[in-house]
């Protein structure tokens, strides 16, 4: 099961990488607004989900600040930790919706609640995202083209997540693509 890897800091320390190394990339380029120099003004976040002493240091949200006087406008680069402002760590929200998807037949949300800890209401707003407000996003339209068809809209995120497993050796593999497509649209690299 998915859920299996949340439990891992291993990979908390692989996804804050990620981010790292994207926030710097946007970072290098000009704000988007005025043309103006980029700088870091991070925050903390504090999502829910994470194993026991994970590093503060992954509980922060890159974000960055024009420096030009007069625009001084925020721009947050995409993240595979976080889900926009959801609560729950990005991980955390589709290893649990994959795995509930994968086993619907034997399991209610109610079910699913009281195994995993969170809220039924919290697993019907995610599985509602997922199926209402996903399906119409940038990133899912930029992403839709590029994927088999056996991946379904009204299965989403965990026939994604399959389909991602059947590209990647491992599971953890496989939930890392996934994120990172997931977060920016970006292209599925096979291999």
């Amino acid at each position: 099961m998915l859920s299996e890897l949340i439990k891992k800091k291993n990979l908390f320390s692989h996804l804050y990488e990620i981010d790292k190394k994207t926030a710097e990339r946007y970072r290098q380029l000009p704000c988007p607004y005025c043309g103006g120099p980029l700088y870091f003004s991070n925050y903390m976040r504090k999502p829910r989900g994470e194993p026991e002493d994970v590093p503060e240091k992954y509980f922060i949200q890159f974000s960055l600040c024009c420096g030009t006087e007069g625009c001084r406008k925020r721009l947050t680069p995409p993240s595979c930790r976080f889900m926009g402002r959801k609560v729950y760590w990005f991980a955390v929200i589709l290893c649990i919706l994959t795995d509930f998807q994968n086993t619907y037949e034997k399991a209610s949300v109610s079910d699913w609640s009281m195994r995993t800890g969170i809220c039924r209401n919290t697993i019907k707003r995610w599985l509602a995202f997922f199926h209402d407000t996903f399906p119409a996003s940038r990133i899912w339209r930029r992403l839709r083209g590029q994927i088999s068809a056996c991946v379904r809209n009204s299965n989403l995120p965990s026939s994604f997540i399959n389909y991602c497993r059947t590209l990647k050796s491992t599971a953890e593999d496989a939930l890392v693509i996934g994120l990172i497509c997931l977060s920016d649209g970006s292209k599925i690299r096979a291999g």
